[in-house]
Protein backbone atom coordinates (compact mmCIF):
# COMPACT_ATOMS: atom_id res chain seq x y z
CA UNK A 1 0.00 0.00 0.00
CA UNK A 2 1.78 2.96 -0.80
CA UNK A 3 1.47 5.75 1.81
CA UNK A 4 -0.43 8.79 1.14
CA UNK A 5 1.73 11.90 1.47
CA UNK A 6 -0.54 14.15 3.36
CA UNK A 7 -2.84 13.85 6.14
CA UNK A 8 -6.22 15.86 6.90
CA UNK A 9 -6.68 16.41 10.13
CA UNK A 10 -10.58 18.46 10.19
CA UNK A 11 -11.92 20.22 13.49
CA UNK A 12 -15.43 20.57 12.67
CA UNK A 13 -16.42 23.39 15.54
CA UNK A 14 -19.98 24.33 16.83
CA UNK A 15 -19.13 28.04 17.45
CA UNK A 16 -22.40 29.31 18.98
CA UNK A 17 -22.14 26.23 21.37
CA UNK A 18 -18.71 26.34 22.33
CA UNK A 19 -18.64 29.80 23.07
CA UNK A 20 -22.02 29.77 24.97
CA UNK A 21 -20.70 27.19 27.04
CA UNK A 22 -16.68 28.74 26.49
CA UNK A 23 -15.53 24.93 26.06
CA UNK A 24 -14.89 22.78 22.94
CA UNK A 25 -15.86 19.69 24.96
CA UNK A 26 -19.67 18.96 25.41
CA UNK A 27 -19.90 17.88 21.67
CA UNK A 28 -18.84 21.91 20.13
CA UNK A 29 -15.50 20.06 19.12
CA UNK A 30 -15.60 17.03 16.27
CA UNK A 31 -11.95 16.03 14.99
CA UNK A 32 -11.44 13.91 11.96
CA UNK A 33 -8.36 12.55 9.79
CA UNK A 34 -8.04 10.47 6.40
CA UNK A 35 -5.18 8.91 7.31
CA UNK A 36 -4.20 5.38 6.07
CA UNK A 37 -3.38 3.94 9.61
CA UNK A 38 -6.80 3.39 12.31
CA UNK A 39 -6.55 7.09 14.01
CA UNK A 40 -8.19 6.31 17.75
CA UNK A 41 -10.70 8.76 18.83
CA UNK A 42 -12.35 9.62 15.30
CA UNK A 43 -15.56 12.27 15.68
CA UNK A 44 -14.19 13.24 19.47
CA UNK A 45 -11.61 16.05 20.79
CA UNK A 46 -9.61 12.91 21.75
CA UNK A 47 -8.40 12.38 18.00
CA UNK A 48 -4.97 10.20 18.16
CA UNK A 49 -4.09 10.54 14.57
CA UNK A 50 -1.47 7.84 13.18
CA UNK A 51 1.27 8.91 11.52
CA UNK A 52 4.84 8.34 9.51
CA UNK A 53 7.69 10.20 9.20
CA UNK A 54 8.07 12.45 6.28
CA UNK A 55 4.04 12.63 6.11
CA UNK A 56 2.93 16.47 5.60
CA UNK A 57 -0.86 16.84 8.37
CA UNK A 58 -2.88 19.89 7.43
CA UNK A 59 -4.86 20.68 9.97
CA UNK A 60 -8.64 22.22 8.91
CA UNK A 61 -11.30 24.04 10.76
CA UNK A 62 -14.79 24.30 9.69
CA UNK A 63 -17.52 26.05 11.52
CA UNK A 64 -20.90 24.31 11.72
CA UNK A 65 -22.85 27.10 10.89
CA UNK A 66 -20.88 28.83 7.55
CA UNK A 67 -21.97 31.89 9.35
CA UNK A 68 -20.15 32.03 12.63
CA UNK A 69 -15.99 32.47 11.62
CA UNK A 70 -13.61 29.85 13.53
CA UNK A 71 -10.00 30.12 12.94
CA UNK A 72 -7.01 27.95 14.18
CA UNK A 73 -5.35 30.22 16.37
CA UNK A 74 -1.95 28.23 17.43
CA UNK A 75 -0.88 24.46 17.66
CA UNK A 76 1.84 23.57 20.42
CA UNK A 77 2.79 20.34 21.02
CA UNK A 78 3.27 19.35 24.66
CA UNK A 79 6.54 18.17 26.08
CA UNK A 80 6.45 15.69 28.49
CA UNK A 81 6.48 18.14 31.11
CA UNK A 82 3.89 20.03 30.07
CA UNK A 83 5.80 22.76 28.05
CA UNK A 84 4.41 23.75 24.79
CA UNK A 85 6.22 24.24 21.95
CA UNK A 86 4.14 26.04 19.32
CA UNK A 87 3.85 25.11 15.33
CA UNK A 88 4.70 27.60 13.50
CA UNK A 89 2.84 28.48 10.32
CA UNK A 90 4.29 29.10 7.06
CA UNK A 91 1.26 31.29 6.40
CA UNK A 92 1.85 33.72 9.08
CA UNK A 93 5.18 33.96 9.52
CA UNK A 94 5.44 36.49 6.46
CA UNK A 95 2.61 38.88 7.69
CA UNK A 96 2.61 42.25 8.78
CA UNK A 97 0.85 43.53 11.66
CA UNK A 98 -2.91 43.81 11.10
CA UNK A 99 -2.68 42.05 8.15
CA UNK A 100 -5.78 39.92 7.87
CA UNK A 101 -4.83 36.14 7.31
CA UNK A 102 -6.74 32.91 6.15
CA UNK A 103 -5.86 30.85 9.22
CA UNK A 104 -8.29 27.73 8.62
CA UNK A 105 -5.50 26.08 7.70
CA UNK A 106 -1.99 24.79 9.16
CA UNK A 107 0.07 22.20 7.81
CA UNK A 108 3.65 20.94 9.34
CA UNK A 109 5.72 17.66 8.91
CA UNK A 110 6.18 14.60 10.53
CA UNK A 111 9.50 14.80 11.93
CA UNK A 112 11.53 11.59 11.72
CA UNK A 113 12.87 12.27 15.38
CA UNK A 114 9.32 11.31 16.62
CA UNK A 115 9.31 8.56 18.63
CA UNK A 116 7.46 5.26 17.26
CA UNK A 117 4.76 4.53 19.39
CA UNK A 118 4.57 7.30 22.02
CA UNK A 119 1.24 9.56 21.96
CA UNK A 120 2.81 13.09 21.31
CA UNK A 121 -0.44 15.68 22.61
CA UNK A 122 -0.87 19.10 20.82
CA UNK A 123 -2.81 21.65 22.19
CA UNK A 124 -5.10 23.07 19.25
CA UNK A 125 -6.46 26.69 19.85
CA UNK A 126 -9.71 28.04 17.88
CA UNK A 127 -10.51 31.63 17.69
CA UNK A 128 -13.94 32.37 17.26
CA UNK A 129 -14.74 36.16 16.54
CA UNK A 130 -13.47 38.64 18.54
CA UNK A 131 -13.22 39.31 21.99
CA UNK A 132 -12.09 38.44 25.84
CA UNK A 133 -13.60 34.91 25.96
CA UNK A 134 -13.26 34.07 22.07
CA UNK A 135 -10.48 31.89 22.27
CA UNK A 136 -10.65 28.10 23.30
CA UNK A 137 -8.27 25.77 23.14
CA UNK A 138 -8.24 21.65 24.15
CA UNK A 139 -5.18 19.50 24.89
CA UNK A 140 -6.46 16.41 24.03
CA UNK A 141 -5.60 15.39 20.25
CA UNK A 142 -2.61 13.98 19.85
CA UNK A 143 -0.09 12.34 16.80
CA UNK A 144 1.54 8.53 17.08
CA UNK A 145 3.99 7.31 15.02
CA UNK A 146 3.02 3.91 13.83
Amino acid sequence: MALKPQVNIIAVVDVIGALSGQTLQNGNLCLIDNGDYKSTGQGTPHLTTHVRPGQVIQWTSLAVDLQTPVEIKSISFLGPDGVATPLTNGAAGGADEGEKLDLNHWAGVVPASLVPGVVHKYRLELQMYEGEHSVLSVESPALMRV
